[in-house]
């Protein structure tokens, strides 16, 4: 991700559009190009004076149980399945599983 944004970075520096970079982007990456509201986006951060394309810190729902649990729990016997691991963190099957 963050090299596509310094891609988008230089061609804003080229002043080319949020538009044909997109299309530009899309010729070479193809289905892994960014989208077009995603290049508008970061385009719009550009004008705007942030030219920062590092990740961000978001806010997020908070983990239900810490990683560190679950891998206490599989260093004690690896074999556990997800039906096992949930029960013993008291989170949904699919939780483990992410």
């Amino acid at each position: 991700k963050q090299h596509l944004r310094e891609v988008l970075l230089h061609y804003y520096l080229l002043k080319k559009s949020a538009a044909e970079t997109c299309r530009l982007l899309v010729n070479v990456y193809g289905d892994h190009a960014p989208s077009k509201t995603t290049c508008r986006y970061w385009f719009q951060c550009f004008k705007s004076g942030d030219f920062d394309v590092n990740d961000k810190e978001r806010d997020g729902a908070p983990k239900k149980f810490q990683n560190e649990e679950l891998e206490k729990l599989l260093d004690i016997d690896p074999c556990q399945t997800l039906e096992e691991l949930s029960a013993a963190l008291d989170v949904d099957r699919s939780t483990v599983g992410k």
